[in-house]
């Protein structure tokens, strides 16, 4: 096992005499001898993640592990010792042909923990016996002192010992926007992660300055190697969908097979006919019961709609049945930074010393206005001061690449670029003497320059807190109390607050912290907020309106948290709670509570974890959005996990099953939208194929139970299920969504079918044997043989799953306009006619399936059948719609 270092107290809390007395003179800089690094290592071994990863036969062999698989296996090797090679061969294909789907899907899905072992370090500069040395990060261990500076990532956890200036980006680990400042002194008490701010964590990354830690934890005990171990650990959970199918399948099968038994008894003791013939009749009743072509089915629907998705919406589905289950989500958690907002800090607001000022625009896109009182307002002297104030203290870039504005540096730097480029198009003509650093004892950046007249400035920019001392050192009149009500009430909405202040100074070459001291003109506030993402307002309200809530989980302050919440309308009354509290509840509380919740503060990646699998203990069919290492484990635990395709770390997307290529929130509606349309579609497939599937098994049945000759071949009967039966069901991949899809509840998971369906199923199934069998007599009555008498069944069956399919695919009438509105389908029905055509007339296809010519008068048999199911099943959905709108009536 990975050790840390063994204290009562949590690494941050360690003083730094107990972190420094296992190193000579207790000197950091000495680090450990290489004797030490070598028995650790042996110890602990290597700095590095390790991963399971499943071979590609075991995905394939796992394909197999079904019961209608294991049905239609016995039925192949039972027809094969019969003797009958062609039917044994054409089960063989559908069982393989099923196999090769599912392994695609499963083999095509990257391994998340592969992408998680790539963001660790691959060089440390570490003191060993004195010496500040580079090596590999796999060999450091507990106990060893590492160097950082600007540029480095984070080899292992540190407990840092010493910070110059030293900040960390944490952002894909906590979610905070900015990049944390760092001290080395320990802290008191319990802090979240995102709060340690003496720790320096694996895969992170330092932005500035530079500090010494200690490693406190290496590969799966670091905080990112938790988090791998939590992906990995995580079992991902079917689909409803997939679930619901399973049951179907495993629902049908067993009564097939019962049914089976008790015909192959009741046969024996009929004897009517010999053994083979009675077993290969069973035989043809399971593979004609049996929907073998549900899975298939299935997937070609799914696998279509994902195609459509990826095109229109930019939308990537890694796992096909991804697509269906974000139409039942009804609860969605999110990540904040950079899913729900823009990850890009914007001054909203100013308070100069005689006026207050609206700032409109979002992100670093230098467009917008600013106004007071809704007008434009006039650039004055004291406006121009500080927007230059906020432009010179400031070491950030702001660039625009292929028509998106990013940042190079801190995102509230950046913020004040883009809000001097809302009102100036050319940077100041100041020359730059001197630039004092942000630091965290002072809490401000400054910069010495030179204007154009020569006259010196020193530009000051930092925590109000800092600054406002240093405006009533130049004032004395100065109006604290008032200045910090105006921070208390802009810090009440959420937002960050940044003081901007001038110095004038003649002959200096140098700003110091002694120079500042003696005071500055102060020029006024900035609020500045992360803010959220104009296209999701509107998509959270199409997802209130189509029943799905929305959880927000952040790493952020909860008043932050909140105030974000609020803008997005999550909830007319905002909830939230705090990591910390979370972790006092029982599990129980937890479920209560992530419903009744809708904002989540302060949360730790387990944290997320654990609120996912507390909705799905609630029933909740969740889905889970981010884009940082934090949100993996959840991303893999949720239902349906979205990743962020532009912000997204490659673990994040290689944990979910969706990224969103544009990280467009609002895609999400759509996605919803979508995946409703795909499983209306899907389960008025099955409602198609499972009566046409009972009714062949119906006509075997009862055959065997009349005593009479077998009127169909097995082999004509897997024509039926699979080559007819997929071809019209592609008409579904098509069929468009029906009116008010986005306005109706998310459907409840407890079964595919109710009680109608049940019942259409049943009656169909008994409507189609019974005309196929009266069809069959017509013509054995007319003087038609046997091969005859089967194609024409072969054709009656068919034909009625053509009438059928314009019953089923819509809840409005067959004869009503919208049976114009799926063209293709009309293309689909006539490729099948003519695949039937193929099959009574062509040779080669008699050979196989034991089919012959029929007649004008037979296939006028044939499509009079079809025509009463199509009249039978209107009837049905007249009565019920007629029963409907009378209950809706007052």
């Amino acid at each position: 096992m990975r050790s840390e270092v063994k204290c009562v107290k949590k690494n941050y809390q360690l003083e730094l005499t107990e972190l420094a007395k296992d190193y000579p003179q207790q000197n950091f800089e000495q680090g450990l001898s290489k004797e030490t690094a070598r028995e650790k290592l042996a110890v602990e071994g290597p700095n590095k993640l390790t991963s399971r990863k499943t071979p590609r036969w075991q995905l394939f062999v796992r394909q197999f592990h079904n019961l209608i698989i294991y049905i239609l296996m016995a039925a192949a090797s039972l027809t094969l010792l019969m003797g009958h090679v062609s039917d044994a061969i054409v089960i063989a294909f559908v069982i393989i042909a099923n196999a090769l789907i599912g392994y695609y899907q499963e083999a095509s899905a990257s391994d998340a923990l592969e992408k998680i072992k790539q963001m660790l370090s691959q060089q440390a500069t570490v003191y060993r016996e004195g010496q500040r040395i580079d090596l590999p990060a796999e060999e450091l261990v507990t106990g060893d002192v590492v160097f950082l500076e600007a540029g480095d990532n984070v080899p292992a956890d540190l407990r840092l010992v010493a910070c110059d200036n030293l900040r960390i980006q944490e952002a894909g680990l906590t979610g905070e926007a900015d990049s944390i400042e760092k001290q080395a002194q320990p802290l008191t008490g319990d802090y979240p992660l995102a709060e340690q701010n003496n720790m320096a964590f694996a895969s992170t990354s330092v932005t500035n300055g530079s500090g010494l830690g200690v490693v406190v934890a290496t590969a799966e005990a670091t905080e990112l190697g938790q988090i791998s171990q939590e992906v990995q650990q995580v079992k991902k959970r079917r689909s409803p969908l997939m679930r619901q199918i399973d049951q179907i399948g495993k629902g049908v099968s067993s009564v097939v097979l019962v049914a089976a038994v008790v015909l192959f008894v009741l046969g024996l003791l009929f004897e009517t006919y010999s053994l083979t013939v009675l077993a290969l009749a069973v035989v043809t009743m399971i593979v004609g019961s049996i929907p073998e072509g549900l899975p298939a089915t299935t997937s070609v629907i799914l696998a279509m709609g994902v195609s459509e998705m990826a095109k229109k919406q930019q939308t990537i589905v890694k796992s096909l049945p991804a697509v269906e289950t974000l139409g039942s989500v009804n609860v969605i958690a999110t990540d904040k930074t950079g899913t729900l907002t823009k990850n890009e800090m914007t001054v909203t607001d100013l308070f100069l010393p005689t006026q207050q000022i609206t700032v409109t625009g979002l992100g670093y896109e230098p467009v917008g206005q600013l106004l007071a009182e809704q007008r434009p307002v006039p650039v004055s002297a004291a406006l121009q001061a500080f927007l230059q104030g906020g432009f010179e203290a400031n070491d950030t870039e702001l660039v625009e690449t292929a028509g998106q504005w990013h940042i190079n540096g801190e995102p509230t730097d950046g913020a004040f670029l883009t809000l001097y480029h809302k009102v100036f198009e050319a940077p100041p003509k100041d020359r730059e003497l001197d630039l004092l650093p942000f630091d965290s004892d002072y809490r401000y950046i400054a910069k010495l320059v030179e204007t154009p007249s020569g006259q010196q400035k020193i530009w000051i920019k930092g925590s109000p807190d800092k600054l406002i001392p240093l405006a009533k050192a130049a004032d004395p009149d100065f109006d604290v109390a008032g200045w910090e009500q105006r921070v208390a009430s802009l810090s009440k909405t959420g937002k960050r607050v940044v003081a901007v202040g001038v110095k004038n100074v003649t002959n200096e070459t140098k700003v110091t912290h002694e120079l500042l001291a003696s005071g500055i003109t102060w020029l006024g506030l900035a609020g500045i907020i992360d803010p959220p993402k104009e296209e999701v307002i509107t998509a959270l309200n199409e997802m209130k309106q189509a029943g799905v809530a929305v959880k927000m989980i952040t790493g952020d302050h909860p008043l932050t948290a909140q105030t974000i919440g609020k803008k997005l309308g999550l909830a007319d009354q905002v909830r939230v709670i705090t990591g910390a509290r979370w972790d006092e509840l029982t599990l129980a509380k937890r479920s209560e509570v992530a419903v009744s919740h809708q904002v989540f503060a302060r949360m730790t990646p387990k944290n997320k974890l654990e609120i996912i699998e507390a909705l799905q203990a609630s029933g909740a069919v969740t889905a889970m959005t981010g884009d940082g290492v934090n949100d993996a484990p959840a991303l893999k635990q949720a239902d349906i996990g979205v990743a962020m395709g532009r912000s997204g770390t490659d673990v994040a997307k290689d944990s979910a099953d969706m990224i969103l290529a544009n990280d467009n929130f609002a895609t999400l509606a759509k996605a919803i939208a979508e995946g409703r349309r795909i499983y209306d579609n899907i389960k008025k497939s099955i409602l198609f194929l499972l009566p046409t599937s009972f009714a062949e098994g119906l006509i075997i049945a009862f055959t065997i139970l009349a005593q009479q000759p077998m009127p169909l071949q097995a082999t004509q009967l897997l024509w039926i299920n699979m080559v007819s039966a997929i071809t019209i069901q592609f008409a579904f991949i098509f069929e468009p969504a029906e009116e008010k899809i986005m306005e109706r509840a998310p459907r409840e998971q407890k079964s595919l079918m109710d009680r109608h369906d049940i019942f259409q199923m049943g009656y169909v199934s008994v409507l189609m044997a019974v005309i196929s069998l009266l069809a069959y007599e017509i013509v054995i009555h007319l003087g038609a043989d046997q091969a005859t008498a089967s194609t024409m069944m072969v054709n009656v069956i068919v034909v009625s799953k053509i009438f059928y399919f314009f019953n089923i695919r819509s809840s409005e009438s067959a004869f009503s306009e919208r049976v114009w509105a799926n063209r293709k389908a009309f293309l689909i029905i006539g490729l099948m006619i003519g695949l039937q055509v193929l099959l009574t007339y062509a040779p080669f296809m008699q050979q196989i399936f034991q089919t012959t010519s029929i007649n004008l008068v037979e296939w006028g048999l044939v499509i009079a059948a079809g025509a009463l199911v199509l009249a039978v099943t209107e009837g049905d959905k007249w009565v019920r719609k007629s029963r409907l709108i009378a209950e809706q009536q007052p």
